[in-house]
């Protein structure tokens, strides 16, 4: 809860972090002003790219109190537009999930190496990106709370699969090492509704600590209020689950 008298500051700026293979990237850290300790966050961005939107979110976690790191996973198919880039990612095929883990488990490194953390990350990602927030909460060792905002393809097969994608992150729900939130549209095609049943149902079956929402009246990318997807009684209600399970997690 705020109030009238409480102090309020914030440093947000363009880094870089060593990432998958020792390549140099740039990241976006957000962070409030003071002695802390704070929880951190680390932001998977989505296939539109490491955008304005990114960049917004980075700040919204750190005007609650959370150091906030987003890597530009798209940087070594350059510099420029971050839709144009975009379609230069999809055109060659997407990036690798290794070297997108490589790029994630660098920037939460970076936030463990800051003096006024409270010893806690966690990992948020809409769309293609949280995709990556499941799989990097299986394969990667050191969060302790996960969130995916309809992540497609966490249920993939067949055609689905790419070399640079080689497996569905649902066959890793065994490697789960942290909580998991999951926001969902039940008119989203990617992921179905059937789909979210099948994640939860494999979740179930091994034991998971999960909370999954799920929303009539929205589809696919429901949080993106610049966008015709947007609905705000549903997004708002998705951001105080956030910040609810967060408080669980990581205070």
């Amino acid at each position: 809860m705020y109030t009238t008298d409480q102090y309020e500051g914030m440093l947000a700026e363009t880094i870089t972090v060593q990432g998958h293979n020792g390549d140099v990237v740039n990241a976006y850290l957000a962070k409030p002003l003071g002695a802390g300790p704070f929880p951190g966050m680390v932001l998977i961005h989505h296939a539109p790219g490491w955008d304005e939107f990114y960049r917004e979110t980075a700040r919204r976690f750190a005007h609650h109190g959370y150091i906030t790191i987003s890597p530009n996973l798209y940087q070594r198919n350059g510099h420029g537009d971050p839709v144009e880039i975009a379609g230069k990612v999809r055109e060659s095929g997407g990036i690798s999930d290794d070297q997108a883990l490589g790029d994630v488990e660098a920037s939460m490194q970076y936030l463990r190496s800051l003096p006024n953390l409270n010893g806690k990350v966690g990992v948020f990602g809409t769309c293609s990106g949280g995709r990556l927030t499941f799989l990097t909460a299986c394969r990667v060792n050191g969060f302790d709370a996960a969130i995916d905002c309809w992540g497609g393809r966490v249920v993939a097969s067949g055609d689905e699969l790419t070399p640079n994608q080689p497996v569905a992150p649902i066959d890793y729900t065994a490697d789960l090492t942290c909580p998991l939130l999951g926001l969902f549209g039940n008119e989203d095609a990617s992921p179905t509704a059937e789909q979210v049943n099948q994640h939860e149902e494999v979740l179930k079956q091994h034991g998971k600590n999960y909370e999954f929402h799920r929303y009539d009246g929205a589809g696919h990318g429901f949080f993106y209020y610049d966008r015709a997807m947007y609905r705000q009684e549903q997004a708002v209600d998705g951001w105080n689950k956030v910040y609810a399970f967060l408080e669980k997690t990581l205070s």
